[in-house]
């Protein structure tokens, strides 16, 4: 005990997240059980469930093997998918790409950016994919940014549950497996997000080495206990591995970093930025007058010397540049006004549905993405250049002649026919010209 209480105060002092509203209404939850569970048992109340959702303790190795064992062994009595939070919605593609053996573990643990975005350990992680590609029928990336802001936490179990919601859509008979941060467990977090939208699911929460319950069930030998009529709670490592991982953990992350450039993070502040401008919802779950789940479709960023030669030798010329068909950001230095300027060519694909853009409609993109370049750019000088149609859009906002509802309307009109082409041509010049 003295040995627990010392690594809890060393993370206690590296990690000020410990104490807010959210984690505490998960530490007060789950403090007594029931009974005791036989390995028959848990596995009974885990085969009844249609959505079993298992709580993990990132930094430690043993929850996330102890739910490839969980989902190996179900997919011997029916149909599983596995959904995870260490990989966020945007990266499904990449997460696709390796499932179809495209890419190598390498690859995707570099394309993920696992050990910036996520930050614990890569290899029982993997070990998991691995599982659920040799013996389920799916694996799905549940989180969403911002990871960091305990302020917004809610609306991360809001939006892993819209997306439980599709993976049932996708596999109706399926056991779906969700492993989840263990503090998204408590009963009004992710399973009250999941029970408003999915009412008639039989849900089973599977809790791991919660300290209140171990040292409870500790003396009887107990392998797993119940706790009320949908939660349980397995027991695979004492607290004080389970605190020795996480500190381990911090050490690691407070060492050295790379010296590799990251642009993604500068990416993707100038895209919420420009969004938050117009005023785009990051959270959106439906798309019309806002796109949907924005940040679930953020494009993957890679510098000039990650891309192929063959094809980054088109983009000599550039800073950087947005390609659409790939939902890629390649970059080799980081300009602003340029990094803008892509930035609203994201922004306006995503909010057209990541349809392609005709040539026809290629003049409304670049009016609106020198607009936002100049809305980021303030200082940004034309240089004896003749003004476009994207710099009086910027002149006539900035005096107030047109608002920012009429240029959300324009980054989300309609563009696949002529007719709706030459409609938002003549209102961008409409608004160009007040």
């Amino acid at each position: 005990m003295h040995a627990l209480a010392a690594v809890r105060h060393d993370i206690g002092s590296q990690d000020a997240g410990g104490g807010r509203s959210y984690l505490r209404e998960f530490n007060q939850e789950f403090r007594e059980y029931d009974s005791v569970l036989s390995q028959k048992q848990l596995q009974e109340k885990i085969t009844a469930a249609d959505i079993v959702l298992i709580g993990d303790y990132h930094a430690l190795p043993s929850c996330q093997r102890f739910a490839a064992d969980l989902v190996e062994a179900s997919a011997r009595e029916r149909r599983v998918v596995l959904g995870v939070e260490a990989v966020l919605a945007r990266d499904q593609r990449i997460l696709d790409c390796w499932w179809r053996r495209e890419i190598t573990e390498d690859e995707l643990r570099r394309r993920l950016r696992f050990d910036r975005e996520w930050g614990y350990q890569w290899e029982p992680f993997y070990e998991l994919l691995c599982s659920a590609r040799d013996h389920t029928d799916g694996v799905y990336a549940l989180d969403c940014m911002p990871r960091e802001d305990l302020r917004r936490i809610r609306s991360r179990d809001r939006h892993a549950a819209a997306k439980i919601v599709e993976i049932r859509d996708r596999h109706p008979d399926a056991g779906i497996f969700v492993l989840f941060g263990e503090s998204h467990m408590a009963p009004l977090h992710l399973p009250l997000a999941l029970r408003e939208l999915m009412p008639k699911q039989k849900l089973l929460t599977v809790l791991q080495n919660v300290d209140a319950l171990y040292w409870k069930a500790v003396a009887q030998q107990a392998p797993a206990v119940s706790i009320g009529e949908d939660a349980v709670c397995v027991f695979n490592s004492s607290p004080l591995e389970k605190y020795e991982s996480y500190r381990l953990c911090l050490a690691r992350w407070n060492a050295a970093l790379d010296d590799l450039p990251d642009f993604a993070p500068a990416i993707y502040n100038l895209i919420f930025s420009l969004a938050r401008c117009l005023g785009f919802r990051l959270d959106s779950p439906r798309n019309g007058t806002q796109p949907k789940y924005l940040t679930d479709s953020l494009p993957e960023v890679v510098t000039f010397d990650q891309y192929p030669a063959s094809e980054a030798a088109r983009f000599e010329e550039k800073s950087c540049v947005y390609l659409p068909d790939a939902n890629l950001f390649v970059i080799r230095e980081f300009q602003m006004a340029d990094a803008a300027e892509e930035c609203a060519r994201f922004l306006h694909s995503v909010c057209r549905g990541m349809t392609r853009l005709s040539e026809q409609a290629q003049p409304v993109e670049d009016a609106l993405a020198r607009f936002s370049s100049r809305l980021l750019c303030p200082e940004f000088d034309l240089q004896g250049q003749s003004a476009t149609a994207g710099d009086s859009l910027y002149q006539a906002y900035v005096v107030g002649k047109i608002s920012a509802l009429a240029l959300r309307r324009l980054f989300l009109a309609k563009l696949e026919t002529p007719e709706l082409v030459r409609r938002t041509s003549a209102a961008l010049e409409d608004m160009a010209r007040a």
